[in-house]
């Protein structure tokens, strides 16, 4: 029996991670503390930057703040089940704590993927103040069954290519990868044809010429080190998706509240918690880009706002779509675009006219 472990407690300890106690997981009623284990998982790639400088350091500052009663196991990469399925791994109980993509599942969060709206965000940190707001604001209707952490949508993408992209001429026809939501439908504006795939087959498709380029932001670019297969980018915010960190409702009820308590402050914004991929690392990524032999291309003012009227059209569609279907969608791009405007972020998929 475990040093400082009375055998009332040991008999009935409540388990966060579903394993019987003993087996390295679970919350222990200790003679003398309450201690938390808690299962991260995540589709990034176990090597790349959001686990080494954001997800790993979080949970290792949870610990710290804890004083070591609150340790972790991190499933990266596609140990627990595919990108599309990390919000149903949380919520179903198969990890405690994790990071999804809501753009993944189309029609499922139908208002959220207003964050993944063409905006000019360069830092998750700035993402995560406007994703939490508008959670907050209106999109905490649509995450009833987990605890939310935080919510956000993303670092601006861009358009990556094997052949430089200069105008809409060079766009025609071209195969993209499409993260989903809105950029799907950016990239359709540009005559161009979007094509899903997993973001780890990606460079293999690019490199064989499957497809001619991808949408995509700067740490997953580097993450999954498609510098090495496109050489050139087009800076022109297509926005990104719509992601964050969630909590099984069952795991979050048996924290004691102290736990919830360190949690929540360090997991609001894991960003700035950690100093991982805010604007200040954005810089240093799009150095390090742009270092590796890939030409970024700035588009001229009057070319840029060509694509845009493109993306606005878009919006007003997807504006229409959900109206028909009785949800407040113009009322959330409004409040959406307010919250950027605090914020000093341009949103270039915003109507001009419903100012």
């Amino acid at each position: 029996m475990c040093e400082g472990l009375t055998r009332r407690s040991f008999l009935k300890g409540s388990i966060i991670g579903g394993m019987a106690l003993g087996m390295g997981a679970g919350i222990y009623e200790l003679s003398f503390a309450q201690t938390t284990h808690i299962r991260f998982s995540t589709w990034h790639a176990p090597a790349g930057r959001e686990v080494k400088t954001v997800w790993e350091p979080m949970l290792e500052e949870m610990k710290k703040k804890s004083g070591g009663k609150i340790t972790s196991t991190m499933y990266a990469g596609a140990a627990l089940g595919k990108g599309p399925e990390h919000y149903d791994i949380v919520a179903k109980g198969l990890s405690d704590m994790g990071y999804f993509t809501a753009t993944w599942t189309p029609g499922r969060f139908p208002l959220s993927d207003v964050l993944s709206l063409a905006a000019w965000v360069d830092g998750k940190d700035l993402a995560v103040d406007i994703g939490n707001a508008m959670y907050e604001r209106i999109l905490h209707r649509e995450f009833k069954d987990v605890k939310m952490i935080e919510l956000n949508g993303c670092i601006q993408s861009f358009l990556w290519t094997k052949k430089p992209v200069r105008s809409l001429v060079d766009t025609k026809g071209l195969k993209i990868r499409t993260p989903g939501g809105h950029q799907t439908n950016y990239i359709k504006s540009l005559g161009a044809e979007p094509i899903f795939m997993p973001i780890g087959d990606v460079y293999l498709a690019i490199e064989t010429g499957t497809i001619d380029g991808l949408v995509t932001c700067p740490p997953i670019l580097l993450s999954f080190k498609l510098q090495e297969v496109v050489k050139h980018g087009v800076v022109a915010t297509f926005g990104c998706v719509t992601e964050g960190v969630v909590m099984n409702m069952e795991s979050w009820k048996k924290l004691p509240e102290e736990h919830k308590a360190i949690i929540e402050s360090l997991g609001r914004n894991p960003f700035r918690t950690t100093g991982g991929l805010t604007r200040e690392v954005y810089k240093v990524m799009m150095k390090e880009i742009a270092d590796k032999g890939v030409n970024l291309y700035t588009l001229p003012s009057d070319e840029a706002e060509r694509w845009y009227e493109g993306f606005r059209e878009e919006t007003r569609k997807w504006v229409a779509s959900l109206e028909s279907k009785g949800l407040p969608a113009k009322e959330t791009v409004k409040m959406y675009n307010q919250e950027c405007e605090k914020r000093g972020v341009k949103v270039v998929a915003f109507p001009k006219e419903w100012l």
